[in-house]
């Protein structure tokens, strides 16, 4: 690895397929990264839905639901690490500088990941963070696998945008997120221009 890949930083980012991948998990898929250094990366796919509610999830865990607002959300496949645990990504939510959960990851640019069921609890009671995402399972990648995969031209790469995580429908996430880029699908698709 060059002096030049080793300095790359992706945390608060997007990591968006390239049309060309045809892995089931990560075809056509945006990845929000949550943390990355040199010893990897780890992130949360935001637009590959599960049949799960959030209402579902928290009868699950034996919790009721006390948001009428988030009961709908669907809940998402994270990726395929730990898919039974849940990943609660949410906008910072902070006393005296910590974050009020137990278990979390402060993400520059102002979100957090919460994997602990204080988060839920919070939310159960009709509390927590007002914007949240729910995932089962993330998505990770060892000591230069990211960095790897980036120059074989697997992914793009943007800055990430938390309104296209919590307020764009599902359907436009992976367009939007190309959009940022002042891309679409099309541009880059591996049949482009042969007739």
């Amino acid at each position: 690895m060059s002096a030049d890949s080793a300095s790359i930083n992706l945390t608060n980012h997007f990591l968006i397929a390239m049309p060309g991948l045809s892995d089931e998990l990560f075809g056509r898929s945006v990845v929000f990264m949550c943390e990355h250094s040199e010893r990897g990366a780890l992130g949360l796919v935001i637009n590959k839905p599960s049949d799960i509610q959030l209402s579902r999830l928290f009868e699950k865990v034996d919790l009721p639901m006390g948001r009428d607002d988030l009961a709908r959300l669907p809940v998402f496949q994270g990726g395929p690490v730990q898919t039974e645990r849940g990943f609660v990504l949410h906008e910072a939510v902070s006393g005296e500088g910590e974050s009020v959960y137990a278990s979390t990851l402060s993400i520059p640019g102002g979100l957090e990941m919460t994997t602990s069921k204080d988060v839920l609890e919070a939310m159960a009671s009709g509390a927590g963070p007002r914007r949240v995402f729910v995932s089962l399972g993330y998505a990770s990648w060892g000591q230069g696998q990211l960095e790897s995969e980036i120059t074989e031209n697997s992914w793009l790469t943007v800055e990430a945008d938390p309104s296209l995580i919590f307020d764009t429908p599902v359907a436009e996430r992976y367009e939007r997120a190309m959009a940022l880029l002042g891309l679409q699908p099309w541009m880059l698709s591996p049949d482009a221009g042969h007739a």
